[in-house]
Formats: C-alpha cells, sequence, structure tokens
C-alpha cells in the first residue's frame, strides 16, 4: 500500500482503471484548471477491472443521438490519438480496424427499428446503410440468412481498436501532467450534511478532498455506499472467446450481433465471440468463475448456424469479466449527486465504457473544472434520473 504525498487534493479519484485515468488525464487538458489529482486504484495491475477484459470495440450504431455523438467523438479521438496526447512522437498511433458492426434483424419489428435507428445515425453524418438480405448475401455470402428480414452496417469508423494501449497513455500522460497514483483502497467517507470532505484509506490514512470522483467500475455501490448514496449499478458476467476455424473466411467478419444474443466477429487470423449468459443474475465483486457450459450449449450452435462454414472451430482462448452493468436502463450514470453535489459518478457503462470513455472522460473532467459540459451535452445521463425513475431511451444495448 503506498501513502499519498499530500494532506490534501482538489480531486480524489476512486479507480485507476479507464474512467479514472480518463478523468485524470482530461483534468491535466483543462485550460485554468491547476488543481491537484490524487487516483486511488486497489489493484494497480487492473487484473480484473473491466477494462483488462473489454473487446476493444467502438460503433456509432446506437439510437440515441447522445451516444452516437459520444462515438463518433471516440472515433476521432482515436484517429488523432497522438495529436490529443501531444504530438510526441513516443505516442504510437492507433488504428481503428473499420469492419463494422452487422446488426441482424429476424422479425419484421426488430427490422423496422434498425430502419429507425440508421435514419437517426445518418441525420447525424454516421455511414450506417440499411441492407436488405440480397445485400447482405452479396457483400457477405457466408451468412446463412434464412431468418434474416434486414441489417445494419456501418464500414466508417466503426469496429476494433486497441483500448490497452489507450489506457496505458491514459494513465502515463495523466502521470507525466502532475496527477499521483496510489496503490491503496479507500475504506471510509467522511460527509458532513451535502458534502464529502474526506476519505480514509485502508491504512488509516485521511485525505481531504474538494471533489470525489467514483470511477469503480462494477464496485460503484460499494464505493456510493460510503458517502451515504446509492446507484443502481452491479456486477454481470460476460464471456469472450477466440476461436480458430478449420475454414477461415475469404474476407472481415463484421462483428455480428446475431438475433440469438451471440455477437462474434474478426481477431487477426482468428474469430472473437461473446455473450451474456441465459441466466443473467448480479454477481460477486470477486466472482470469475467461467461456465464452460455456454461454448457448447449457446456459442457454438449459434455461430455454427448462422455461419456454416464455421462448423468445425476450435476455442484457444476464453475469459470472463464483468460488466459495470446500470440495472435501470444500461447507459451512463453521470454526474454529481443531488444530495451531495461534489460526490461526482462516471458509473454504469454497461459494456459501452472503453468506446465511451474519451468523450465521457472530458465531460466529466469539465463538470469538476467549470462546473457544466462544454464540448458536448452529457445532461441526459444525470445520475439523478435513477432516483426519479427516469431511464435514458437507448434500444441498441447488447
Amino acid at each position: 500500500m503506498q501513502t499519498p504525498a499530500l494532506s490534501s487534493y482538489d480531486v480524489v479519484i476512486v479507480g485507476g482503471a479507464i474512467y479514472g485515468s480518463s478523468v485524470a488525464w482530461w483534468l491535466t487538458q483543462m485550460a485554468g484548471f491547476d488543481g491537484k489529482v490524487l487516483v486511488i486504484e486497489r489493484d494497480p495491475t487492473y487484473t480484473f477491472a473491466s477494462t483488462s477484459h473489454t473487446n476493444s470495440c467502438i460503433r456509432q450504431q446506437f439510437s440515441n443521438a447522445t451516444n452516437i455523438s459520444v462515438s463518433q467523438f471516440g472515433a476521432k479521438f482515436i484517429h488523432n490519438f497522438r495529436d490529443f496526447m501531444g504530438g510526441s512522437d513516443e505516442v504510437p498511433h492507433l488504428t481503428l480496424q473499420s469492419y463494422g458492426y452487422m446488426y441482424l434483424a429476424d422479425t419484421p419489428e426488430f427490422a423496422a427499428s434498425l430502419k429507425e435507428a440508421q435514419a437517426v445515425q445518418q441525420s447525424l453524418g454516421a455511414a450506417t446503410r440499411h441492407m436488405t438480405r440480397d445485400e447482405i448475401a452479396a457483400d457477405y455470402p457466408f451468412y446463412q440468412l434464412d431468418d434474416v428480414m434486414g441489417a445494419n452496417h456501418n464500414l466508417v469508423d466503426e469496429g476494433y481498436f486497441d483500448g490497452g494501449t489507450m489506457f496505458d497513455w491514459f494513465k502515463r500522460a495523466a502521470r507525466a501532467n502532475g496527477v499521483e497514483y496510489i496503490h491503496n483502497t479507500v475504506k471510509a467517507m467522511t460527509r458532513v450534511g451535502s458534502t464529502v470532505q474526506s476519505v480514509t484509506l485502508a491504512d488509516g490514512t485521511e485525505v481531504k478532498c474538494g471533489t470525489v470522483v467514483n470511477a469503480s467500475g462494477p464496485r460503484a455501490v460499494a464505493t456510493a455506499k460510503m458517502a451515504g448514496l446509492d446507484i443502481p449499478v452491479a456486477p454481470r458476467k460476460r464471456y469472450t472467446f477466440i476461436f480458430d476455424a478449420a475454414q477461415p473466411l475469404d474476407r472481415d467478419l463484421p462483428l455480428t450481433i446475431d438475433p440469438s444474443g451471440v455477437h462474434m466477429r474478426s481477431e487477426g487470423k482468428y474469430y472473437l465471440a461473446g455473450c451474456p449468459p441465459d441466466d443473467d443474475p448480479d454477481v460477486a465483486y470477486d466472482d470469475f468463475a467461467f461456465d464452460h457450459s455456454l461454448w457448447e450449449s449457446k456459442v457454438w450452435p449459434a455461430i455454427a448456424s448462422r455461419i456454416p462454414q464455421f462448423e468445425a472451430i476450435k476455442v484457444i482462448n476464453e475469459w470472463v469479466g464483468h460488466y459495470a452493468y446500470n440495472t435501470l436502463d444500461q447507459n451512463a450514470l453521470l454526474g454529481g449527486a443531488q444530495e451531495c453535489p461534489n460526490f461526482i459518478f462516471v458509473n454504469g457503462f454497461s459494456g459501452h465504457g472503453l468506446q465511451q470513455s474519451p468523450a465521457m472522460g472530458r465531460g466529466i473532467a469539465e463538470l469538476i473544472a467549470y462546473g457544466e459540459y462544454r464540448s458536448l451535452d452529457l445532461s441526459a445521463f444525470d445520475v439523478n434520473r435513477a432516483s426519479r425513475g427516469e431511464r435514458f431511451l437507448e434500444k441498441a444495448v447488447i
């Protein structure tokens, strides 16, 4: 465990994975903000962090305009990563492999919903096209499409990127710009009235704070409860499989969202597939037990049915991670709690977190530095909607 260098900080961030590090780095980019920032991370190896288990994908295919705009900035950030990070030759270029998401619809209602979403996406400049079954077959003849009535697909700024490198540079650039990271655990907070005044670490150290940021991923509830607050976020298991195919495809496999709930895509010379379990309960923070039956019972049958060429495939790697699952509406919960404004939430991304981290981290940094969102209005994600029972409407949740 490490002790912080100071006894008081302007901003204390609880959690140093993608969101803690994105907010920390963006704070160093806010003109006029010169506050001291401390990031407290319980596991600096990030072994079980959701960030470490991500599939590193980005899409514009949402139904809500704000989510679309968030991802469009994410794509811009990826394409201009070196420039955002200061322009040094040491900063790598990030590549966005745009093989696109392919949403397959198997009912007239789902096809109509995709058409509606495509119109919203197109109005914001996205290159999504709605495809008929014949058009899908012409471009991707390996699909079995007997039950498919249409699809949405976008080959521009949708696909895979190196999220691990982006995370690494958020951390190292934040540190280079003066943010302090320590290995420790927050075990308590002192709240007086509507203000959190300090956090107490596992070793008993008390750290005074101007603002606290909850960047605790699936542990968001545990962090919030220290301040007497609550949030509808829980860990949910999500499974990933890397497989080899005896008969590989002759072109990239788009990130295909099958109506069965299984998704799959190209992964270099291999392929990646994933899904939620059919029984999807909240789990303990440390529960990473793997359900090995899921491949045989759900994933492989869906893959082989949709792509007959994948009848003969072999799993070569597999893992399970946790979504920070927003049980209200599966979208981000952002901003200060109404009853405790200096406690800032950046939680509940439900699988969208990595791709949304550039825009959401910037927005939270603006909120802390200036008291408002300036670059992109993220007020629709207001955390206080949870206590009001108001849902953020987003149909395209995977």
